[in-house]
């Protein structure tokens, strides 16, 4: 029964995600779609807490101070809404869950940072994606193509018009004799 479940999970799941850690700090960019538009929105705060790590219902929790006001929001990391993460800051934690983060504010909020990869953003990309986007692209280009050739082909039809009215105009002006 298990392996039905994995089967199904792994048709959603993402190939591959960010390594995200309690007391990194990442831009999360999120779609959001309002009526018929959609559009990218980045979210920027502290990562408080990381569930279920390595499953489909992987989550991450992300607190920001706006306006004065602490807002967080749990972000599925296979959500297709999720379109990126990105880790711009390590802190050094020793704890799972920063909850104590919530009481602090100003100074006393600052976390030690830590070096780390720059390159923990870089995600492979899924090769049925990059397929996907090569036949794209192919596509595009073919008729990208066959649009050049359509248009051509008027240029040259519009042309030998032009070629044909001037040699009218020059046969009516010619003195007759």
């Amino acid at each position: 029964m298990e392996s039905v479940i994995k089967q199904i999970e792994s048709r959603y799941k993402k190939h591959a995600v960010v390594d995200v850690r309690p007391g990194d700090t990442v831009r999360v960019h999120q779609k959001i779609r309002e009526g018929s538009k959609e559009r990218v929105q980045i979210f920027e705060g502290l990562v408080i807490r990381v569930g279920r790590k390595g499953s489909l219902t992987s989550t991450i929790a992300v607190r920001r101070i706006a306006s004065g006001i602490g807002v967080e929001k749990t972000y599925l990391l296979h959500s297709p809404l999720v379109v990126k993460v990105d880790v711009t800051k390590r802190s050094k934690v020793r704890r799972n869950y920063l909850s104590y983060m919530r009481a602090r504010t100003g100074k006393a909020a600052r976390l030690a940072s830590v070096d780390f990869d720059k390159n923990v953003n870089e995600v492979p990309e899924d090769p049925a994606v990059l397929e996907a986007e090569r036949l794209a692209k192919e596509e595009a280009a073919k008729e990208h193509a066959a649009a050049e050739a359509e248009k051509a082909a008027e240029d040259a039809e519009a042309e030998a018009k032009v070629d044909a009215a001037k040699a009218a105009h020059a046969e009516a002006e010619a003195p007759k004799e």
